[in-house]
Order: C-alpha cells, then sequence, then structure tokens
C-alpha cells in the first residue's frame, strides 16, 4: 500500500471525497514523515506543524459537509519561501535582509489558500535565488534526497528536496534561468516553467516565473488550474483564458506526427556529460518510436548571449548589494559578493550591450524553435553536484554555465518543462527539457505525460537514512 506521504494529489482527493481519508490523516502522516527526513535534507522554512493541522481539521470539516473549499481543499502543499505569505518575513534566502513581514500573501500564495491547500511549510532558497544550489547565508545547507552529499539544485532548491523527499504532492518555486527546471531535473520530479505571466507575480520580472513542482505531470496540471488565474498585481499577467488543464493526458499517441526538435549542445557553457547526452539520446527514440519525427538542432544560444546576461544581472546585484549599509551587506555569500562586485568597473556602453543580449536570446530562440511543435533538451549539462558548492564550476566569474539549455526559454516566454528521463550510473536523476511554442502550456504538460507513459521504468523514491 502507498503511504499517505506519497500519495499524488488527485488520488487524495478522491479519498476525500469518497470519506475514505481525512485531511487531517494525510497532514499528520506528511508532517511524520518530514520530521524524519528533514534533518538529512534541510528543505524546509517556517515548518509549523499546528497551523497546518488547523488547516487540516478545517478541511476535514468542510469534506464532512460536502462543501470543500476550491480544487485542492486539504492537499498538502509547500511554497518557495520568496513568495509572500501574509505575516511572514521574505528573507530571499539570505541573511542580509531585514525580516520584515509582509502585508498580504502574493498570487500564487493566494490562489493555494483560495483552493483549500494544507500549506505546510515554506522552503528554502541560495542568497536573492542567484544560486543553483542550496547554499544560504540564512538558510542552513539544503540537500539532495537521493544522495544528500549532493545539492537539490536551485533557486527553488528546497521545493525540489522537498517533493522528491515526500514532504506532501504540491509545492511551488519561481524560475528566472532554470530555478525551477535545474532542481526538477537533479530531484527527479516534473515541472512546468509556464509562458510569462500565466502564474502571476508580485513583484513581476522579465524572465521571472512561478511554477509548480510535484511527481507527476497529473498534479502539476491540477496545480496550473489554481495557479494560473489572472492577477492584476502582475503588470504582465495573461488574460483569463479558458484553458481545459483536466486535458493534459492525451496518451502516448499525442507523439504521433510530431515534429520536435533535438537540441544536445546549448552553443555556450559547460559541454553535457555523457550519461545526461545518453539519457536524452534514449528519451528522443523513445518518443521516435511513438510516432514522433526527431530533427537534430543546430545550437542557437552563443557564449556571448550568456556572458550578457550574465554581467547584467552582476551590474544589478551590485547595485542592490551597495545599497545596503556595510554590516548586511557582508552577511551575503562570498561568492555572491565576488560575482557583483565583478560588475563594478563596467562603463555604460557595457551595460547596454550586456541587457542587448536577453532581446537577442528571446529572438534566436523564438526562430529556431518555430520550425519543431517541440523542443526536447537537457535540462543541464550535468547531474547533481556536490551540495556545498554555489555552482557546477565554484566559480564566481563563470557562475551560469550550466543554464545554457534553460534560459533562452525564459527570456523568449515560452514554456518548458522538466521530466525525468533516466538516472546515471550511481542513481542521479536526469531531466528532459520539453519546451513549446509561447503560450502552449497545456501542450507541454501532453507530451510531458506521453512521455511518462513511455519511458522506462522509474526508480523507487529515496527514503530516508534509518535513525
Amino acid at each position: 500500500m502507498t503511504a499517505l506521504h506519497d500519495l499524488p494529489a488527485h488520488e487524495l482527493l478522491a479519498a476525500y471525497r469518497q470519506r475514505t481519508l481525512s485531511p487531517v490523516e494525510v497532514t499528520q502522516a506528511v508532517l511524520a514523515h518530514i520530521e524524519r527526513w528533514e534533518p538529512h535534507i534541510r528543505a524546509t522554512y517556517l515548518l509549523r506543524p499546528e497551523a497546518a493541522l488547523a488547516q487540516a481539521r478545517a478541511s476535514e470539516a468542510r469534506w464532512l459537509r460536502g462543501e470543500p473549499k476550491g480544487a485542492l481543499d486539504g492537499v498538502p502543499s509547500t511554497i518557495k519561501e520568496n513568495i509572500s505569505t501574509q505575516g511572514d518575513p521574505n528573507p530571499a534566502g539570505t541573511a542580509a535582509v531585514e525580516l520584515t513581514p509582509q502585508p498580504v500573501d502574493a498570487p500564487a500564495a493566494a490562489r493555494m489558500r483560495e483552493a483549500g491547500a494544507v500549506i505546510v511549510s515554506k522552503t528554502t532558497m541560495p542568497d536573492y535565488g542567484m544560486l543553483s544550489s542550496g547554499l544560504s547565508s540564512f538558510h542552513p545547507l539544503s540537500r539532495n534526497p537521493w544522495d544528500v552529499s549532493k545539492g537539490p539544485g536551485g533557486s527553488s532548491a528546497g521545493a525540489g528536496a522537498a517533493a522528491a523527499a515526500g514532504y506532501g504532492p504540491l509545492h511551488i518555486g519561481t524560475d528566472i534561468g532554470g530555478s525551477l527546471r535545474l532542481p526538477a531535473s537533479w530531484c527527479g520530479i516534473f515541472t512546468l516553467k509556464p509562458s510569462l505571466g500565466r502564474i502571476p507575480l508580485d513583484p513581476p520580472f522579465t524572465g521571472r516565473a512561478a511554477g509548480p513542482m510535484t511527481r507527476t505531470v497529473a498534479d502539476s496540471a491540477l496545480m496550473m488550474q489554481v495557479l494560473s488565474q489572472p492577477d492584476a498585481r502582475d503588470s504582465m499577467s495573461l488574460p483569463a483564458q479558458d484553458i481545459a488543464w483536466s486535458q493534459f493526458n492525451k496518451g502516448a499517441e499525442r507523439l504521433r506526427g510530431l515534429r520536435i526538435g533535438l537540441l544536445l549542445d546549448a552553443g555556450c557553457g559547460l559541454p553535457v556529460e555523457p550519461e545526461v547526452k545518453a539519457a536524452i539520446e534514449r528519451a528522443a527514440h523513445l518518443m521516435e518510436s511513438a510516432g514522433a519525427t526527431i530533427v537534430p538542432m543546430a545550437p542557437f544560444m552563443t557564449q556571448t548571449m550568456l556572458d550578457g546576461m550574465d554581467h547584467y544581472w552582476r551590474m544589478r546585484s551590485h547595485i542592490d548589494l551597495n545599497a545596503l549599509p556595510a554590516e548586511r551587506r557582508n552577511k551575503v555569500l562570498p561568492y555572491i559578493r565576488a560575482w557583483a562586485d565583478s560588475a563594478a568597473g563596467m562603463s555604460g556602453t557595457e551595460v547596454f550591450n550586456a541587457s542587448h543580449q536577453f532581446h537577442l536570446t528571446r529572438v534566436a530562440t523564438v526562430k529556431a524553435c518555430s520550425a519543431f511543435d517541440y523542443v526536447i533538451s537537457p535540462v543541464a549539462p550535468m547531474p547533481a553536484f556536490q551540495a556545498e558548492l554555489p555552482s557546477p564550476t565554484n566559480d564566481p566569474l563563470r557562475p551560469l554555465e550550466h543554464i545554457g539549455f534553460t534560459v533562452p526559454f525564459n527570456m523568449s516566454e515560452q514554456p518548458a518543462a522538466s521530466v525525468n528521463c533516466g538516472y546515471t550510473r550511481s542513481g542521479l536523476p536526469i531531466g528532459l527539457q520539453i519546451a513549446g511554442a509561447r503560450f502552449d502550456d497545456l501542450g507541454v504538460l501532453q507530451v510531458a505525460h506521453a512521455f511518462e507513459l513511455i519511458r522506462e521504468p522509474q526508480r523507487a523514491w529515496p527514503q530516508p537514512p534509518a535513525a
């Protein structure tokens, strides 16, 4: 029998409806499981068992009356730390931020509460979300449940670890260059970085997206029903649209007749490791066997594009850190400070040229993808790396060499998912990225689910070490 903490959201909701399970017993099971795992992976922030149980009791009463509050009533969930929840501070992963309670829920948190989800905890992130690791000057070091010597990825570090470890079925992260897809890949879970504006944010920022992080496409589709409602606080929020999120399951035949681009070289950054390349090629072969036409793609990103975006973000962070009092600035991770300070001598012309690479990346990405229905690639060129490292290179002057496959789809506003497609010899997960045309979020979910149906058998989820 599947343990309660491992049950997907749609099964929990069916059981609540039939009164064979209660939100209280499920939440109790999730909290007990978190207690066993948390000393080893440190994925949570503001874990409040009594508050979670109070939400679960209220949900149980609604189900007993036959009056569920919404589409997620009673389902245990977590929310990334930088998505505001009323009354809670947003440290942004860094000890440099003053802990000020937030006045209201951000859009994603508000939608989850309105739908009746049980918010079990918030989840960790690195300083300012600017690392692809769980290293933080504020939070304890977050680790990967598949191998606790490795990191979960970032910046949605705790969310990725929590989903893989079974901290309930539903988790929300954010992504501006790969921060949903990288931890999803390295933790063996599913995520969708939606089209820009599909899930409203407050504050919004070019390229930034929030998205579901779950073990299955089905649970992410369920979350999209809730999270994709427009919110006026996001100036880039897409207008209301009647998307049939429940139609994510079109079966493996969804692949038949599709023209799918296969991108194995990002054109920039680190080379793809052999085990990762082999896993992506196996996934492409499975899709081809299911009726898709697979067409190799030439790289469309360049090192100049990646470096330009990096340098612009350095200058943004340099300005932000310089605005802090010295005693607070000194609390920021030294790696982040070194990265930001490297922009100190940039001229106005250099900053403009760096910023222009965002637009050039957008144009190149859209043009390259226009010949295909979908594009598949690695999420990252390597599997999970050592937990203590801030980035795979451990070099603040080469910090983004692993995001060449992910960042272009933030700039082009296209939806892109990560779905597990295999494992290294040592047992680490490998993520397949599936990108679609702008606004085709549902199509990406359908293709990802079709791949779920034909991929090789998945390994059992990791279990907490024995006490």
